[in-house]
C-alpha cells in the first residue's frame, strides 16, 4: 500500500509559479507511475500530468502543456509538479496519485493523496 501526501499549494498571482510535492510512503514508490490531477470548484476532477516509473516518460493535458512540468525523485519517494505562468483557470485542488499502469484515466490510479489547494488570483 502507498500513502501519498501533497504539499506546496497556496495563493499566487496570475503569471506566477508554484511547485507541488507529493511524498510517498513505503519502499515500492519506484514501481508506480505517478500522476497529478485537479478539481476546480463545480467541475469534475481532471488529468494534469503523468510520469512513468523511471521518470523517463511524461505526458500532459493540453491545458498545461508548456507551462507545467512533472518530475520524480525515486530516492526521495517524491513526485513534483512545477507550475509556471499560472492562470486563474488553474485554480483547483491538486491531487497526486499512484498507478501500476499510468496514463490519463483516473481509474488506473489506485492510491490518492488528500489534495492541496492552489488558488491563482487575477
Amino acid at each position: 500500500q502507498v500513502q501519498l501526501v501533497e504539499s506546496g499549494g497556496g495563493l499566487v498571482q496570475a503569471g506566477g509559479s508554484l511547485r507541488l510535492s507529493c511524498a510517498a510512503s513505503g519502499r515500492t514508490f519506484s514501481r508506480y507511475a505517478m500522476g497529478w490531477f485537479r478539481q476546480a470548484p463545480g467541475k469534475e476532477r481532471e488529468f494534469v500530468a503523468t510520469t512513468s516509473q523511471s521518470g523517463a516518460s511524461t505526458s500532459y493535458a493540453d491545458s498545461v502543456k508548456g507551462r507545467f512540468t512533472i518530475s520524480r525523485d525515486n530516492a526521495k519517494n517524491t513526485v513534483y509538479l512545477q507550475m509556471n505562468s499560472l492562470k486563474s483557470e488553474d485554480t483547483a485542488v491538486y491531487y497526486c496519485a499512484a498507478s501500476q499502469w499510468g496514463g490519463w484515466g483516473q481509474r488506473n490510479y489506485f492510491y490518492w493523496g488528500q489534495g492541496t489547494q492552489v488558488t491563482v488570483s487575477s
